[in-house]
């Protein structure tokens, strides 16, 4: 019984001379209004009829929805009640191989488009960890956070060309923009690089548009702003849309923008001959004619001349407030809630399609009647679903619990366990585990058939929670780089000894030339090769549609890798230096790096970010900021190659793979000298192995990038003093030496110091962690890990700054000396 808008086929310029009889044009770009053609009434009534059951149903939902959350059923709701006659216009112009990053009032256009229903909507709300049940999640966000599954269960592309496309909703206002902006831009390269013609699965010829929603309150973030510039310089097909009502939570659009509009701010965006830009719509909410007229008119545009648009939709309303949090009738006037309750575009819609013919009311209420029934079931159905599986894990759990009282010396605590188990309402699957981790632990003396019976028990459900709420950070699948072959590099005798940025040049140089699809841009990526010469030469080579200068914004270049990635494209994103990470970290921690794991394995997007840092000097140039990088980025490959021949191979494995990745480059390291390999685009450095750079039996010494370097320089005069130490380089930081050989090496040592150039307690804290903790290093230690790390500000300019600020060489042998001074004084006296 749901609608799918997309079966209805209509040519709107059909459609607007029939409308013009009935409703006033609203929309102020005019001109140019195209010829009418024949269209049957009984044609025209149908459509607008399922339109409206359409925008009615999903009004229920949001009605229905909240108070299932209000009786507890649902943990929170958020709504797109009052912007459903906008969406149901804006779907009609979606197509096949069209694209959607979006945000969470947009339930109307994903029912009216068919990438969502109902009983998906509900399963949302009630967190049902099932894919098959909520396939834009599993579960694991909150309602109204939209995704379509591109990635099959064996880690393969769907053919996104022959689908509707929906990349992964954020709660994070604005969030989605960076990432819009590369949706849009592979259509761009589709188009004009006919290298990807072959690539249809993809997409047909860069037809696609990419559809970007938000609310007139996001448009007062910068990642709007920075989007919004970056699309006007592309000339891309991305349409935003935003709905504008007047609010953001509380806070009026006085408190939130210039002039209380933000297409009047925008104007000076508004394309004129000879100039890029971009075309500028503004539309009311509430006016059916107008918005179908408008959005055929834009998208037409967007799609055919690859122009971004934007329609700014206006007098909408938002009837129950922002969310289930609590009441707009605590900040909205009681004028300006009357006005709402009279614009409410489901009522105008309605009074439109009565005084036009196209219904009767009494026509208009059995259709109501019916939508809110079909809703009624529908989540129903949904609730059932949920609640039946877990009442079937707390009937066998209270079962097993029970059975094992029958056997038990704590026979009353147990029946009380699972007394309140069974008292439960709407009880979840962590209300049966308490109660079987209880029952376990207050049994713990106790050995027979029954309570071994209610731990296994316990260990399978325990595995399959973890799959359903703990899996899928990476893509676990074929495709991860983790399963990519590992190739040696070979040298021939007469090995060319180069610096080491030709090296890596001659690694893309050989990518490049392998695989079509990849492309690589940031701040003078293109026509210099990068400040370091990575890439030099190579835009002439492979033209600018591969090699791509930007500008500016740290932020859009991550977004435009994710959404390029997401599209079948291997983009090489780089953030200048590794400090202006900063700028883009809110796209790469809660967009990319979480991106596997919030659609529990549906998207992917196989993102390289290359960057570089370490040892230069100056507070804004010489950043080592891991222990950031290692918190907020679970989710990517972190990569950190102590040369560019490593960082090579590094490339070459990530590139054959398909997951997000950072890689960072050692900033002093590309002017040292390094011998070529000679299959320097095949060659692959395994990720997560670390490697033993020197045997010693004193002790062992872990570290990564430049410091690495200097602890290998410390090496000969350590051994003049009469110490032997043991060096490791763990090569990438996630994953972490995943054969222990830092903890088989404290096995010989006995002795553990990591060198990092990031704060005291950050990076080195989680390689402790891994090494102390993970690995059981704890067993072999007999003396206290120490850590030497930089100091806890940033470096100052100039070289004694740094001298002074991060590990030296100095700091490195008087360290290590230090260490083995503790422990035998008498062989090691004291340095001071």
């Amino acid at each position: 019984m749901n609608v799918n808008i997309a079966n209805y086929k209509i040519e709107f310029h059909n459609f607007t001379a029939l409308t013009e009889l009935y409703m006033p044009e609203t929309a102020l770009d005019n001109t140019g209004k195209p010829d009418a053609v024949e269209l049957s009434f009984d044609d025209f009534k149908g459509i607008v009829i399922n339109d409206y059951r359409v925008g009615y149903e999903s009004r229920q939902a949001s009605l229905l929805g909240r108070r299932e959350v209000l009786t507890g059923k649902a943990k929170f709701g958020i709504f797109g009640d009052g912007k459903e006659v906008a969406q149901i216009a804006m779907a009609k112009m979606f197509r096949k191989g069209d694209w959607r990053a979006g945000y969470y009032r947009d339930q109307t256009f994903m029912f009216a488009t068919g990438m969502s229903n109902l009983k998906e909507f509900f399963a949302q709300l009630y967190a049902h960890p099932d894919v098959e049940k909520d396939p834009a999640s599993g579960g694991r966000q909150m309602n109204c956070h939209y995704a379509t599954r591109f990635i099959n269960p064996d880690g393969t592309w769907i053919n996104q060309a022959e689908n509707m496309n929906c990349s992964s909703d954020m709660s994070t206002t604005g969030g989605h923009m960076p990432r819009l902006l590369g949706l849009a831009y592979a259509s761009k390269l589709y188009r004009q690089n006919q290298e990807l013609a072959g690539f249809d699965n993809f997409s047909v010829n860069g037809n696609e548009v990419a559809f970007g929603t938000l609310g007139n309150g996001s448009t007062s973030e910068g990642l709007f702003f920075e989007t919004f510039n970056a699309a006007g310089v592309l000339q891309v097909p991305m349409a935003i849309s935003i709905w504008d009502d007047a609010y953001a939570i509380s806070v009026p659009a006085k408190l939130q923008t210039t002039k209380e509009d933000i297409s009047e701010v925008l104007q000076g965006f508004q394309r004129m001959p000879g100039t890029n830009g971009y075309e500028i719509f503004k539309v009311r909410g509430w006016d059916y004619v107008a918005l179908c007229e408008t959005y055929e008119r834009a998208i037409t545009m967007c799609r055919e001349q690859h122009v971004p648009v934007l329609i700014h939709v206006t007098e909408m309303t938002q009837p129950q407030g922002h969310s289930t949090s609590g009441s707009h009738e605590r900040y909205k006037s009681k004028e300006r809630l009357a006005w709402e309750d009279e614009y409410d575009c489901l009522l105008q819609m309605r009074q439109w399609m009565i005084n036009s013919a196209i219904a009767t009311a009494e026509e208009i209420d059995e259709l109501e009647a019916a939508a809110k029934k079909h809703v009624r079931e529908c989540q129903r159905e949904a609730w059932n679903e949920i609640s039946n599986e877990i009442k079937t894990e707390l009937d066998e759990a209270s079962k097993l619990i029970d059975q094992l009282a029958l056997y038990s010396g704590k026979n009353e605590e147990l029946s009380a366990i699972t007394a309140t188990l069974r008292a439960c309402i709407d009880p979840g699957r962590k209300d049966i585990m308490e109660a079987i981790r209880k029952a376990l632990r207050i049994t713990v003396t106790e050995n027979n058939a029954e309570r071994h019976e209610l731990l296994n028990w316990y260990n399978t459900e325990n595995a399959r929670n973890k799959d359903r709420f703990n899996s899928k950070l990476f893509s676990e699948s074929p495709q991860s780089p983790l399963n990519v072959p590992v190739v040696a590099p070979e040298y021939d005798e007469d090995a060319k000894l180069l610096d080491g940025r030709e090296v890596l040049n001659a690694c893309f140089d050989a990518n490049f030339e392998r695989d079509k699809r990849i492309v690589a841009f940031g701040e003078d990526v293109g026509a210099i090769g990068d400040v370091n010469q990575g890439f030099a030469g190579l835009q002439n080579k492979y033209g600018d549609l591969r090699i791509t200068d930007t500008g500016i914004r740290e932020a859009t270049i991550i977004g435009q890798g994710v959404g390029l990635s997401i599209r079948g494209l291997r983009p090489i994103a780089e953030i200048q230096y590794m400090d202006y990470l900063l700028y883009s970290i809110n796209v790469l921690s809660d967009d990319l790096a979480s991106l596997s794991y919030r659609t529990s394995g549906g998207q992917k997007a196989p993102l390289i970010v290359r960057t570089r840092g370490h040892r230069l000097e100056g507070i804004w140039h010489s950043g080592s900021p891991m222990g950031l990088i290692l918190n907020s980025m679970r989710g990517l490959h972190i990569c950190v190659p102590r040369n560019m021949t490593q960082a090579a191979g590094m490339y070459n494995t990530l590139l054959r793979g398909e997951e997000p990745a950072l890689v960072v480059e050692c900033l002093n390291g590309y002017r040292l000298k390094e011998k070529l390999p000679a299959n320097v685009g095949e060659f692959t450095v395994p990720l997560g192995k670390a490697e033993v750079l020197k045997e010693g039996s004193d002790i062992t010494v872990v570290s990564y990038g430049s410091t690495l370097r200097i602890v290998m320089e410390a090496v000969d005069e350590l051994e003049k003093l009469g110490i032997n130490i043991e060096v490791i380089d763990p090569q990438t930081l996630y994953p972490f030496d995943t054969d222990n050989a830092c903890g088989k090496s404290l096995g010989k040592t006995n002795k553990l110091l990591v060198v990092d150039e990031d704060l005291p307690g950050a990076g080195s804290a989680y390689i402790l962690q891994k090494i102390v903790e993970n690995q059981n290093g704890y067993y072999h230690l007999d003396s206290q890990p120490r850590t030497l790390t930089a100091k806890d500000h940033r470096p100052p300019y100039g070289s004694d700054g740094d001298y002074f600020s991060k590990p030296s060489l100095d700091d490195v042998i008087e360290t290590v000396y230090g260490m083995m001074s503790e422990s035998n004084p008498t062989k090691y006296p004291a340095i001071y």
